[in-house]
C-alpha cells in the first residue's frame, strides 16, 4: 500500500511536470502511466469511498504541484535548447504506454471495429489543430464579465485536461490565455487563478462522470478511442525527421522514453494484481 502511494505520487509529478508543456497532454501522460482511470473514478465516484478517493486525489495534487514547480520550466528550457531529442523522448513515452492501454481495453481478439475506434480518436484530436490560435481571446476589463469568461475558459480547459491526447496548454493557447496563466501561476495572482480554477473544477467533475460511465458500460470502445486520442497527440509534438548529427541522440531518447514509461506501467500492473 505504501509503495503504491509512493508510485502514484511519483507518476503525478511526471504528469504535473509535463502538462504545462505546449502539445503534451496531461491526460495522455496519466493514461500511459496507468493512473488515468483511477483518477477519473476518484473524482466521479468520490462519495462512494471518501477516504480512499480523497487520499488518491490529495497525493495526485501534491505530486502534480511538485512536478509543476520542479520540472515545468526546466522542460520548457530543454525543449528550447534541444527540441528534437526532447520531443522524441515524449514520443517514446507515448509508445511505452500503449501495451497498458491495450490491456485496459480488454482486446482479446481482433475485430474490424477496433481500428475504427482508434481512428475516430485520432481524427478528433487532429481536428483541434485546425482551430486558429487566439480564436477565443478574452479581452474584457469588466470585473464580473471577466470573472465569468475565466470560469468558462477553465471549464473548456477541463475538457482538455481530462481527455487524453488534448493538451491543456494548447487549449490555453487557443483561448489566448497561455501566457497570462503562466504569469499568474508564477506570481500567485489569485484574481485570475480563482475563477479559472472554479471553472476547471466544475468541468472536471462533469467530464469525469461521463467518462466513468462510458468506461464501465462500454470499456473497449472507450479505451480504444482514448488510445486514438493519445496516438493523435503525437502529431502535436512530432518535430519531423532529425538530420544525421541528431539522429542517433533522438533514437536514444526515443528508446529511453519508451523504457521509462513501460517500466512504470509494468510496476502499476504488479500493484493491481497483488
Amino acid at each position: 500500500m505504501k509503495n503504491s502511494r509512493i508510485l502514484l505520487t511519483l507518476k503525478s509529478m511526471i504528469v504535473g511536470g509535463t502538462m504545462l508543456v505546449p502539445g503534451v497532454s496531461g491526460g495522455s501522460m496519466a493514461m500511459i502511466l496507468g493512473i488515468y482511470d483511477k483518477l477519473v473514478s476518484s473524482v466521479s465516484s468520490f462519495m462512494k469511498d471518501k477516504r480512499k478517493n480523497l487520499i488518491t486525489l490529495v497525493l495526485f495534487a501534491i505530486g502534480g504541484g511538485i512536478g509543476m514547480l520542479l520540472f515545468a520550466n526546466p522542460l520548457l528550457r530543454l525543449i528550447e535548447w534541444s527540441p528534437m531529442p526532447t520531443l522524441y523522448f515524449f514520443i517514446g513515452a507515448v509508445a511505452g504506454g500503449i501495451p497498458l492501454m491495450v490491456k485496459q481495453a480488454e482486446v482479446k481478439k481482433f475485430s474490424w471495429k477496433q481500428p475504427f475506434y482508434v481512428a475516430a480518436g485520432i481524427l478528433i484530436v487532429l481536428l483541434f489543430t485546425f482551430i486558429p490560435t487566439g480564436t477565443f481571446q478574452a479581452g474584457s476589463d469588466n470585473g464580473i464579465v471577466n470573472f465569468l469568461l475565466l470560469m468558462l475558459a477553465g471549464f473548456i480547459a477541463a475538457v482538455a485536461l481530462v481527455l487524453p491526447g488534448i493538451s491543456v496548454s494548447y487549449f490555453l493557447l487557443l483561448l489566448g490565455l497561455y501566457d497570462e496563466t503562466m504569469r499568474a501561476i508564477t506570481t500567485f495572482y489569485f484574481p485570475f487563478l480563482i475563477p479559472l480554477a472554479l471553472g476547471l473544477l466544475l468541468g472536471i467533475i462533469l467530464t469525469t462522470k461521463l467518462l466513468e460511465r462510458a468506461m464501465k458500460r462500454h470499456p473497449q470502445p472507450t479505451y480504444l478511442i482514448i488510445l486514438g486520442f493519445v496516438l493523435g497527440s503525437i502529431a502535436e509534438v512530432f518535430p519531423g525527421i532529425p538530420t544525421w548529427p541528431e539522429l542517433l541522440l533522438c533514437l536514444v531518447t526515443l528508446v529511453a522514453g519508451f523504457l521509462a514509461i513501460y517500466f512504470l506501467s509494468r510496476q502499476e500492473l504488479k500493484y493491481e494484481e497483488a
